[in-house]
């Protein structure tokens, strides 16, 4: 008998940066996407073939301002120093925003959490971000905007998951993909 899968008639929205995307972020929830049925749209800020930051190549399709998020039912923000370029980005905002608001599942690893902080969606939330011994800036960026940031790999608030980089790329997605197919709906969430 095959094996049902979780995201049949799902469609997930994942965004990377237009050069240095973390490729694990990436590639590895791609696949456990792919293989629970899942219909994937990659955007970007531009359409066409992107690089990460380890040569490998992904395919753009939309850019962020022709996102319908109606469309999705999750977005997921990637890593990677490329994502800088969405951290004051009104089209990522708006795109969190929606999806917040329609109690979509919004997802971010590595620094794109502070996508989601930036957009407003983290003021008493409990979230995580990639940091470094010598470096506590994302942390202190998160904090500030009202986030709780707990020191585990992979946090999941209501429909708003982060983690912290791609040692938990898979986590991270598995997590994702249980969310998306929770059937029990959530006060305020």
């Amino acid at each position: 008998m095959l094996k049902e899968k979780k995201l049949e008639n799902k469609s997930i929205l994942i965004i990377i940066a237009s050069k240095n995307f973390r490729d694990e972020e990436y590639f590895i929830p791609y696949e456990v996407f792919q293989k629970e049925g899942a219909k994937i749209t990659t955007a970007s800020s531009v359409e066409g073939d992107i690089i990460g930051i380890e040569g490998g190549e992904a395919r753009s399709t939309l850019t962020l301002s022709e996102i319908n998020t109606k469309d999705f039912d999750a977005v997921v923000f990637i890593g990677g120093s490329g994502a800088v370029e969405y951290f004051d980005n009104n089209d990522a905002h708006k795109i969190v925003q929606e999806m917040a608001n329609s109690h979509k599942v919004v997802a971010a690893i590595c620094i794109a959490p502070i996508i989601l902080a930036k957009a407003g969606i983290l003021t008493g939330r409990n979230a995580t971000v990639w940091s470094s011994l010598m470096n506590k800036n994302n942390i202190k960026e998160l904090e500030d905007s009202g986030c709780s940031v707990l020191e585990e790999r992979v946090v999941k608030d209501k429909k708003i998951i982060t983690a912290d980089g791609p040692a938990v790329s898979k986590k991270f997605a598995e997590k994702i993909v249980e969310t998306i197919t929770e059937r029990k709906v959530e006060e305020n969430d």
